[in-house]
């Protein structure tokens, strides 16, 4: 299969995804902010919430988890679709794989429930806080993650972000609004699901711990659970991480929309310290001594 260069588009582009023939074609505006050849967690992610609702285009359906894993970085690249569905009464179940020439780069386990209206008591108990305050509407810092390099991406260039809790410039749990700027798929419109999927990746660089210039931190998965389908475009994330020094983390999302809770996130996270070369060693014959370095650091 022929790859697409990431440049190549001339114009800009309509939608995250097109889908044409049997391919999805990513378009710049996936990219992830490392790498301009591998796309960012929320833009495939999100088109697996719309994979798994178009499988199941019933009525009275509703996306409840999204299991996804991250198996290699998801190239900027024609994709193919590999799906098999396992259906019944209340729950239906599928597996869903994205192929780049032929080899799995991510796999998501989908599980939709039929809805059904219920009375329930008053006073139920409920999460803390029950709203994510402020609103989008009094936001006005957008999120800028210190380190991230800037160009078009998914981060920079397909989401609005507005920080409500928390700031960017220090570590610790956040709090932001995200809301998708241009279609995930063309000529398709983005549902509710697949706003929240798209937003519930940015969970551990939201509530980063670690300094982006001394460590490495990626998830090597994304596990979204949503009770109540969001309503309106913005979708809100209250994060924290949490990492080990044997080289683990996680990060728990929970996700609102304008009305209150919908549901949590969590990622798996892998973290490695950024090689550095090693100062060369003290020479340790006469003055006029060469030092011997050894082996290239970088090895």
């Amino acid at each position: 299969m022929t790859r697409t260069p990431p440049d190549a588009e001339s114009a800009p582009p309509l939608a995250v995804f097109s889908h044409q023939n049997e391919a999805w074609l990513p378009s710049v505006l996936s990219r992830g902010p490392w790498d301009a050849r591998a796309q960012h967690g929320g833009a495939p992610s999100a088109l697996f919430a719309h994979l798994a609702e178009a499988a199941l285009p019933e009525p009275g359906w509703q996306l409840a988890r999204l299991s996804i894993e991250l198996v290699k970085p998801v190239p900027v690249a024609p994709l193919t679709v590999r799906q098999e569905t396992f259906p019944g009464r209340s729950t239906t179940r599928m597996t869903i794989d994205l192929l780049a020439d032929d080899a799995l780069v991510t796999r998501a386990h989908a599980l939709l429930l039929r809805g059904k209206p219920l009375t329930l008591p008053p006073g139920l108990p409920g999460w803390s806080p029950a709203e994510l305050l402020p609103p989008p509407a009094d936001c006005r810092e957008r999120l800028r993650i210190p380190g991230i390099p800037g160009g078009t991406s998914f981060y920079e260039s397909a989401m609005e972000i507005l920080v409500a809790q928390g700031g960017p410039a220090s570590p610790g749990p956040a709090a932001a609004w995200f809301r998708l700027t241009v279609p995930l798929v063309q000529d398709q419109p983005t549902s509710p699901a697949m706003r929240a999927a798209a937003a519930a990746d940015f969970g551990n660089g939201l509530s980063w711990v670690l300094p982006l210039d001394r460590y490495l931190f990626a998830n090597a998965d994304l596990s979204l659970h949503l009770h109540r389908q969001p309503e309106g475009e913005w979708i809100g994330l209250m994060s924290e991480t949490q990492a080990d020094g044997g080289g683990a983390g996680t990060t728990l999302s929970r996700l609102y929309d304008v009305r209150g809770p919908i549901g949590v996130a969590t990622q798996t996270l892998v973290i490695r310290e950024r090689p550095t070369p090693s100062p060369p060693p003290v020479a340790q014959g006469s003055a006029g001594s060469a030092p011997d370095f050894g082996a290239d650091p970088a090895e």
